[in-house]
């Protein structure tokens, strides 16, 4: 007696938590038919739990896609073979009021004194798919607007700085060195900015790639100054987008230079086990109250820093699959850590 008490408090407590649910549940058997339905379901879809119980699964189907869903179906029952992601498969589903909601679903599939059912939970991500398109409206206007800053900005540039280069050969006027640096940062605003748009897609095709090859041509394509550049170990071959890879080491380069002036020399290496690479200088260090701060976007400790160089950095780490860190060296400057890389 006391074991079916309990047996009758465990269906309560679990039926509570069902109907008490925040995404919708509903269960249909091998017919397609609707055997039940938890209250959550009249948020997402707008009818009553006894609207669908005793319906055709069909009810809440876009007509479209009504005879995959059958035949989906259909074939699991026959065969056993899943066709989707039981464990969350994104598809519309019709409201009561004839509209298309997004709908993320998983399945579960289960037995009752000998009947087949399938239980599916259902919950609404009409929000997600709304920041999903407000993210790729944002994308397309960035990729607009690097076309223009390319194109449009960035031939006037030229010009300007060609008279001023002119200028500054025919006439000793100290404040054209003022002109000349200030169309430096601009340019440089201009190529951090179209890079970024740039590295926010995703890696393209990979090949091996040397290691201190492309770190050694970065190096000749970043003004160095006095700065020097020490490679320590093999750097071996490792399989990456090239184009991004010297991105990076450019980047992290430039960071160095402006940071810790031109006398700075800057060490890349491997790290022990064959963990990943790094790069490190023998500046001042980056202060550990901001090493969390340094990848986001805009953030700069310069008056004249774009903010963009190491969030592209991190873009193109993370695209690769791996991952980036900063620390402080032995030399007590700054250490960037790039780990999870595999050496061929």
């Amino acid at each position: 007696m006391a074991g079916q008490v309990s047996s009758v408090r465990s269906e309560e407590f679990y039926r509570t938590l069902v109907e008490n649910a925040a995404e919708g549940m509903l269960t249909i058997n091998t017919d397609s038919e609707i055997v039940y339905a938890n209250p959550a379901i009249e948020d997402i879809l707008g009818y009553a739990p006894e609207e669908l119980v005793g319906s055709p699964k069909m009810k809440i189907i876009p007509e479209r896609l009504q005879p995959v869903h059958a035949a989906a179906l259909d074939s699991y029952v026959e065969t056993g073979e899943r066709n989707i992601d039981w464990d969350g498969v994104e598809l519309p589903a019709l409201h009561k009021d004839g509209h298309e909601v997004p709908t993320l679903i998983s399945l579960r599939e289960h037995e009752h004194d000998g009947e087949q059912y399938f239980t599916g939970i259902i919950r609404d991500i009409t929000e997600r798919k709304h920041h999903e398109e407000q993210l790729h409206d944002q994308k397309s206007r960035l990729t607009e607007f690097s076309d223009i800053l390319t194109h449009d900005i960035r031939n006037p540039l030229s010009v300007a700085r060609g008279y001023t280069e002119l200028a500054q050969e025919n006439h000793d006027i100290p404040e054209l060195e003022q002109v000349a640096d200030s169309l430096e940062r601009i340019d440089s605003l201009i190529e951090d900015v179209a890079a970024l748009t740039k590295e926010g897609q995703v890696i393209g095709e990979t090949e091996t790639v040397d290691v201190e090859a492309c770190a050694t041509e970065a190096w000749r394509n970043v003004r160095t100054g006095t700065a020097e550049l020490d490679i320590r170990t093999d750097l071996g071959e490792i399989e990456a987008d090239e184009s991004r890879l010297h991105g990076v080491f450019e980047n992290l380069f430039r960071n160095a230079i402006e940071h810790a002036g031109g006398e700075v020399t800057i060490h890349v290496g491997r790290l022990s086990a064959d963990r990943g690479l790094y790069v490190e200088d023998t500046g001042p260090g980056i202060p550990e109250a901001i090493q969390d701060d340094i990848f986001e976007y805009g953030y700069s400790t310069e008056k004249d820093g774009t903010g963009y160089g190491l969030s592209i950095v991190r873009q193109i780490v993370n695209g690769h699959g791996w991952e980036i860190s900063v620390t402080k060296s032995d030399a007590g400057g700054a250490r960037f850590e790039i780990t999870g890389i595999e050496f061929i």
